[in-house]
């Protein structure tokens, strides 16, 4: 990894290096400094800047990265997390999120008219026709 691997950095120091002239993150309780890395970013700048100075790690997993991304972490890298001075609620790159609600039922009444919402617009449609073809022919008779 880099030049130090012994060098160890609180969260509250990480926390100030958050501009795009100074840009670290954490992931995986390691810390990287990614200013270089700013304008070569394939996601662009932003999404860097975005976690500057958080834990990045589910960001950053989330994001899919492959084996050369992951790779390419240890050009960057400048030291470990003191996990001493891991805060109870870390701020993330995704603390502005509002937090996940558990799921309860939700998923499943959703794609279940999801499902029959296609049907009955289909059924809807077809019984309108039959309909307004069926009155039509009945004053005929």
């Amino acid at each position: 990894m880099g030049a130090d691997n012994n060098k160890f950095f609180s969260y509250n120091e990480v926390s100030l290096h958050n501009t795009s002239k100074d840009c670290w993150f954490i992931i995986n309780a390691k810390a990287y400094d990614v200013t270089n890395f700013l304008d070569d970013h394939p996601g662009g700048g932003d999404i860097l800047l975005e976690a500057a100075g958080k834990d990045a790690s589910e960001k950053f997993e989330d994001a899919g990265h492959g084996s050369a991304a992951r790779l390419m972490l240890d050009e960057y890298y400048v030291g470990e997390i003191d996990p001493s001075t891991t805060p109870k609620h870390a701020v993330t790159a995704t603390t502005q999120l509002p937090p996940k609600e558990p799921k309860v039922g939700k998923g499943k009444s959703s794609a279940f008219i999801a499902k029959i919402l296609p049907f009955l617009l289909i059924v809807g449609l077809v019984a309108g026709i039959h309909f307004s073809s069926g009155s039509s022919s009945n004053s005929e008779l």
